[in-house]
């Protein structure tokens, strides 16, 4: 497993992470992939899988990082407290490494959002802080009332058949030594795919790539994703075995002619 510093911090991340998102399967997958060194989980109170990752955590939470979210609908001062404190008893620990606010909403101010931030970093209760679905004006406007700390992530959606953020996104990201957390880094399992969706050209191209580096199309599609210099991907799958499978998509780089004919074909 290949690892990458979160931002400008000195915690090292592993460049597949794992994802929980409208996850089901239990805690074996989860546990199945710490052990590939996939040792960054990312879940959130919205997705209602916290007490899931807790249970996964037991024994081992200095060995793992958890990176959990507060719902865009919990954005007030006293609510972004509330939710933190019900986050950690469920996960069962007493410091969360990354803390991000799920989406933006206009509803509450940024100002009071990023000031309850702040008190739990000052407090220990979190050691670093992210966003996740916001465009660059909103990564800006929460970066300047939190003046202390630096945002270190934004989560959105990055793979190769969504790449929207290449035109601004990424490269503000890259600018400001901000990590990109990827989610559905699949396509939702469309590039996990051997046959069927195959049939058009740049699935075709995608197959053979990976036949090429001696991988599955899943894999490869994931090394693309991680070739960016600040990005890392968050892939979900509910069975041990693709777990394994998504883990092995690090420790080794698709070739610069390779990345170029992926980037033609999506």
């Amino acid at each position: 497993m290949n690892f990458k510093k979160l931002s400008n911090t000195g915690l090292e991340i592993p460049e597949i992470g794992l994802g929980t998102w409208n996850y089901k399967g239990g805690v074996e997958p989860l546990k199945a992939g710490i052990e590939q060194r996939a040792t960054l989980i990312d879940t959130a109170e919205g997705y209602y899988t916290e007490d899931l990752v807790g249970e996964a955590i037991k024994g081992i939470r200095e060995d793992v990082i958890i990176a959990t979210k507060v719902s865009g609908r919990n954005l007030a001062y006293d609510s972004v407290l509330r939710s933190c404190e019900q986050s950690l008893s469920k996960l069962q620990t007493d410091y969360i490494d990354l803390y991000q606010i799920h989406w933006p909403n206009d509803s509450y101010p940024i100002k009071e959002t990023m000031r309850a931030m702040q008190k739990l970093v000052d407090e220990g209760m979190v050691y670093y802080v992210g966003v996740s679905n916001f465009d660059i004006d909103e990564v800006k406007e929460a970066q300047m009332y939190f003046s202390n700390y630096k945002i270190v992530s934004n989560q959105v959606r990055y793979n190769l058949n969504d790449r929207e953020i290449e035109d601004d996104l990424l490269p503000y990201c890259i600018e400001n030594e901000i990590t990109i957390l990827a989610y559905t880094p699949l396509a939702s399992g469309k590039l996990c795919k051997t046959d069927g969706l195959l049939k058009s050209k740049k699935y075709k191209v995608l197959s053979e790539i990976a036949e090429e580096a001696g991988k599955t199309p899943g894999q490869a599609a994931l090394n693309w994703c991680n070739s960016h210099e600040n990005v890392i991907s968050i892939p979900k799958s509910n069975s041990v075995e693709r777990t394994i499978e998504n883990c092995g998509a690090s420790g080794w780089f698709l070739t610069k002619d390779q990345i170029q004919r992926l980037n033609e074909a999506f």
